[in-house]
């Protein structure tokens, strides 16, 4: 069984804690930002209430991190582990944030690295969710090796549902 929450993540640069309810505020101040949002399919996410959401959903997966800076301890974002499909041997990564100040900066490939690598080491096929219309997110994606394979329509925990590209990296 995957265990969508381990403990113990991290390289040089980031660390990936389980996201606790204590969380809220600190990821918040990171989340606030419009800009962090501006690509993403729920551009409201920036605002208290809809971000309330959007963190209930990510306890309520179980598969939630708050991720952090490994030398100053500053919260960098937040991304998650869900839906892990045991007949398929995948699992997905996404509803993944990085605050402005980390972008460019290796944080985002950093934080693909460690989720992969433990991903691969229990899984085949690693999927991910991006928003039809995040030009940013589907750029970063396939510059690590990730193939659109599919389109659909996600509903994201209490939101409507959004088109989304489906992107695939597998083991080998």
């Amino acid at each position: 069984m995957f265990n969508l929450q381990p403990h113990n993540l991290k390289n040089e640069l980031i660390k990936l804690i389980p996201l606790q309810e204590n969380d809220f505020e600190v990821l918040y101040a990171v989340a606030s930002d419009p800009l962090v949002w501006e690509q993403h399919p729920n551009k409201l996410r920036y605002q208290r209430e809809v971000f309330q959401n959007y963190f209930e959903g990510a306890i309520v997966s179980k598969g939630a991190f708050l991720i952090r800076d490994t030398k100053t301890n500053e919260v960098v974002g937040s991304s998650r582990y869900y839906d892990y499909n045991e007949i398929e041997n995948s699992i997905l990564i996404g509803y993944t944030f990085i605050g402005r100040k980390f972008w460019g900066n290796g944080y985002n490939k950093a934080l693909k690295k460690i989720m992969l690598d433990y991903a691969f080491d229990n899984v085949d096929k690693v999927y991910f969710h991006i928003g039809a219309f995040n030009i940013r997110s589907q750029k970063a994606i396939e510059k690590i090796g990730a193939v659109k394979v599919d389109e659909f329509e996600v509903e994201y925990y209490g939101e409507d549902a959004k088109l989304n590209f489906v992107y695939l990296i597998q083991k080998n």
